[in-house]
């Protein structure tokens, strides 16, 4: 079960336009990450294919952050061009399968740097600022 009640997109899209910077935005694009079944390493190929068959199925997830790295992540996102606004939500603590572990929303002037941002900045986060350990079925 979530440690964290998981927003609403339709309030923070409320809260988004309602926002000063809502006047520069053509389009927000918001990323919802979960817990899945699939270990890592089987989707992201990092073992080989004999292998993949004999790994277990994820149970759960013990999912923390670093609160300022993720704040600088922001604050580095901001900085990049036509970003106007951002907003990120993060989970913590033993997670379950199909749970939310987190949720980035972010606003800006034309698709190709709201594209750009949404990656770098979840790419970050995922990279420097959080620490997953999957759990796997007995």
């Amino acid at each position: 079960m979530s440690q964290k009640k998981s927003p609403s997109m339709d309030a923070w899209l409320e809260e988004a336009k309602k926002d000063p910077s809502a006047q520069k935005c053509g389009m927000y694009l918001v990323h919802n990450g979960t817990v899945r079944a699939s270990a890592k390493a089987v989707v992201r190929d990092l073992i080989p294919d004999e292998e993949k068959e004999k790994m277990a199925a994820v149970a759960s997830l013990n999912f923390s952050y670093d609160a300022e790295k993720v704040e600088e992540a922001i604050r580095q996102t901001y900085k990049m061009e036509g970003i106007f606004y951002i907003k990120v939500w993060l989970n913590e603590g033993i997670l379950e399968v199909g749970d939310d572990i987190m949720y980035v929303l972010i606003g800006g002037d034309i698709r190709p740097h709201v594209v750009d941002a949404l990656q770098a900045l979840v790419g970050t986060i995922k990279n420097t600022c959080v620490v997953e350990q999957e759990i796997y079925a007995q």
